[in-house]
This record gives structure tokens, C-alpha cells and sequence, in this order.
């Protein structure tokens, strides 16, 4: 297999590492680039959409598994996909809907691999109805740092582990994922405006149960009464008879629109507090205030950024830092507390989410959990964020809450077995599975995973 040393980073294009990549495009060639990875050990990558130094190995080897990206058996009675790790969402989408099935969970992005879902344990808009992506996995194969073959079944140790173990238990080749029935390519969504935190979060509780989807664009520079002032948005699949006659032809056509790339060169500070400001001030007002059932393409409700190529360039050569956590129901005085301090430093975010979280999954390093998950980009070069940060994780753990691992890039060590308890369970399985240390990546260096 061919073998280039390249620069890796993560989809913030923060702390960038230098790596030996590799691509197999088979089974066999896997097997051998793990075999052959080297003192300073190998991480799977797919195609780079965690934010932060999950996928990277500094002085070691990265292994590209978008070389495997077959489909191979869709059960179209039945409901599954049996395909391989490599394949993205976003070609699940192109076969599938033809179908009238859709992925049961997709992030804010389609461009993920399947491989790289269950290593993060993905969640979405619908994580209060239908949990995160590892839920709807019945088992995968998972190739072992010793170079054999697993199969990982649901409700065992080696599947919990990697459901959110961040690919370091193991390579994921192949995965059997059971499927969400779709009548058409269409979302019918409502839309309403809340006029501050509190507003949002009683939305959010008294209405999410009526709908699949649901989650809230959060303006995170309001300040006073309007602080959190937010636009919330909800949806489920539109059924065939909700389709205008002119639609109904093609109900499950997929054709999601791409405006040109972003410029591999931009001004840093492009993002700043007035520029953000008046975005977010504009973006608020525009928003309707109550419209129920307007007809979109699933592309512009799940993942308009996509769009966009290369979006994240926006940031500048600095890049930005995604923070993301969660705290439990019962604790919203902490997530006021937060969002004021946000607000108060004045991060400069357009992209901010609140969404409702359900029950927890399986996952040992799972993320979701009941509760509350903010998400926000902030530039990176933003004076005083990583203390700002850290100040903010400390409120995270005194709260029972965590922050994201597929999105970190600073958090301190120290706090994380206070936010998963089971991460000692997670050392001792991967310490029996590769004594040796063959899996490894800069992020579980910088947090002793």
C-alpha cells in the first residue's frame, strides 16, 4: 500500500499533526496496515469532520477508511443496510431514499462515514425520540489491534466500549444498521420565534414530543431580556398526500443544492463580535414568528452548511473551536448560568444549538445523556478562550454534565472520569484488547484515554 506523509487536522483545522497516511481498499490490506503501523501507533479517519485531534496521530500512522465504501446488502423488506465503514451518510441517502428509507440519525453534516458514526456515537435533531446512531446498529465487525476480526453484537463490552470510543478499540470494516421508513424527500417543518432562555426552554419541553426532529439556532451575543432569544425549529418526514401535485412524481428525489467553495484563503477575523452580532441580529428578526408545515429538502434541513464546501474556511487560517456539552434536567440554572457567561464574553458564534437530549445510550463513552446539549463555534483566536473555556467545563462537571469528545481539542484530563463514570471500564477493555498501545490518536494521548 502506498504511504505519503501529510499535515491532519481536524474539521477546526486547530493544532494541526504530521502523520504517515494510508488508504486500504480492502479487508486484507487493512488487516496489514495495523499490522505494520509502527512504534508511534495508527488511528482510523474518515473523512475529517471531527472537529478537533480525535483522527490525528502525531508522528504516527492515520488510516483512510474511505477506501472501503461498498453497500452491500440493503434489505428493503426488512429495513437494514449491511455496508461498509467507509461509506458516507451522504451515499446512504442516494440509494436509500430511492428506497423510501433514510439513515435513522444524521448530524448537522452528511459527509460522515458509518465507521466514523459509531466511533463518535453520533446524535441529531431527534435524539429525545430516537437516540444516538449506535442505537440502530445491530453489529459490526471490528478489526482488533492484533489484526484479527471481530464480530461486535449488541449489548456486549466490545460493542458499548466502541459506540463512542472514538476508534480507539478498534478498526470498524463492515456495520449492519437498521433503517428509518420515509414516504418521501421532503420535511414539513415548523418554525416559531422564542424571545429569551427560559422562553426557549419551556418550547422545547411543553412541544418536542409532537415531532421527530427538533432543535433551536441560540443567539449567543443577546444580552438583558433578550439573553438566549433564539429560533426554533421542528420537523418530521412529510408524507406523500402533504406534497403539492407537482412534487408527487418524484416523492423521494434527492438533489441537494451546492453553491461554490469557500475560499482556501480569508482575512482572519472576518468573525467578530460586530460582525456576528449583526448576523445573529438579522437571522433572529427574519425568522417567522410562528409558521407550521412549510415543505423543505431534507439537504436544507439537516444540513444546509453542506452547501458550502470547505465552510469551515470562514474562520481563517486560525480555524475555530466547537465546544459542545450537555448538563442533566434539573440542572438548568447551570445552563443559564453558562449561556450568561457566553453572552457576558461576548464569543462572537453564529452556529449556536439547543437541543433536548433523551435517554442515555449504551455507549461507555457515549455522549448524549437527558438533558440539555449547547453547542457553539467560537473563533480560535479569540483572546482568553481556553481559560474562558476551562472555566466553563469546570461549571460542565460540577453540574453532572460533560463535553463532547468528537468536537474537543483543549479539555484538561482531570475532569474527565467526573464526566464519564465509565471510563475506567473503557481503559481496562482497551488495555486487554491492545496491550501495546497500536490504537492511539493525539486525543487520547492529551486525555490519557
Amino acid at each position: 500500500m502506498p504511504a505519503e506523509t501529510v499535515s491532519v487536522t481536524g474539521w477546526g483545522r486547530t493544532a494541526p499533526s504530521t502523520a504517515r497516511l494510508v488508504r486500504p481498499r480492502t479487508y486484507e490490506e487493512a488487516v496489514a496496515a495495523v499490522r505494520d503501523c509502527g512504534v508511534r501507533g495508527g488511528i482510523p479517519r474518515g473523512l475529517g469532520r471531527a472537529y478537533g485531534d480525535a483522527a490525528q496521530n502525531a508522528g504516527g500512522t492515520v488510516w483512510d477508511m474511505t477506501g472501503l465504501d461498498r453497500i452491500h446488502v440493503v434489505d428493503v423488506a426488512g429495513g437494514t443496510v449491511l455496508c461498509d465503514a467507509g461509506v458516507s451518510l451522504h451515499r446512504l441517502m442516494e440509494v436509500l431514499l430511492p428506497l423510501g428509507w433514510f439513515v435513522p440519525v444524521t448530524p448537522g453534516t452528511r459527509y460522515v462515514t458509518v465507521g466514523g458514526a459509531i466511533g463518535a456515537d453520533i446524535h441529531g435533531k431527534n435524539h429525545h425520540v430516537s437516540g444516538s446512531f449506535a442505537r440502530h446498529v445491530l453489529s459490526f465487525e471490528l478489526l482488533t489491534a492484533d489484526g484479527a476480526v471481530r464480530t461486535a453484537a449488541r449489548g456486549t463490552p466490545l460493542f458499548e466500549a466502541t459506540a463512542g470510543g472514538m476508534g480507539l478499540t478498534g478498526v470498524i470494516l463492515t456495520a449492519t444498521v437498521r433503517l428509518q421508513p420515509v414516504e418521501t424527500s421532503l420535511m414539513a417543518v415548523d418554525t416559531e420565534r422564542a424571545t429569551d432562555l427560559d422562553d426557549l426552554m419551556a418550547r422545547l419541553t411543553a412541544g418536542d414530543h409532537r415531532h421527530r426532529y427538533s432543535v433551536a439556532w441560540i443567539d449567543l451575543l443577546a444580552r438583558g431580556a433578550a439573553t438566549g432569544r433564539a429560533v426554533l425549529t421542528r420537523g418530521d418526514h412529510a408524507p406523500l398526500d402533504a406534497l403539492p401535485a407537482r412534487a408527487r412524481s418524484a416523492p423521494l428525489a434527492f438533489r441537494p443544492s451546492r453553491l461554490p467553495a469557500a475560499p482556501a484563503a480569508l482575512p482572519g477575523g472576518l468573525l467578530n463580535r460586530a460582525t456576528v452580532g449583526l448576523f445573529n441580529a438579522l437571522w433572529y428578526r427574519r425568522a417567522p414568528r410562528a409558521r407550521t408545515g412549510e415543505l423543505q429538502p431534507l439537504s436544507a434541513f439537516f444540513h444546509p452548511l453542506d452547501g458550502v464546501p470547505h465552510w469551515n474556511r470562514v474562520y481563517g487560517r486560525s480555524g475555530f473551536v466547537q465546544y459542545q456539552f450537555v448538563v442533566g434536567y434539573g440542572h438548568e440554572d447551570a445552563l443559564r448560568r453558562i449561556v450568561d457567561r457566553i453572552s457576558a464574553h461576548r464569543c462572537p458564534s453564529f452556529l449556536a444549538v439547543l437541543k433536548r437530549f433523551g435517554e442515555a445510550d449504551p455507549g461507555w463513552l457515549s455522549f448524549p445523556r437527558p438533558g440539555w446539549t449547547l453547542a457553539l463555534d467560537v473563533p480560535a483566536a479569540l483572546p482568553g478562550l481556553g481559560a474562558f473555556l476551562d472555566e466553563l467545563d469546570e461549571e460542565v462537571a460540577a453540574a453532572g454534565g460533560r463535553v463532547y469528545l468528537a468536537k474537543d481539542s483543549r479539555l484538561r484530563p482531570d475532569l474527565l472520569t467526573a464526566m464519564y463514570p465509565r471510563l475506567a471500564d473503557f481503559r481496562a477493555l482497551r488495555a486487554e484488547l491492545d496491550p501495546r498501545g497500536v490504537l492511539t490518536s493525539d486525543l487520547s494521548r492529551r486525555l490519557n484515554l
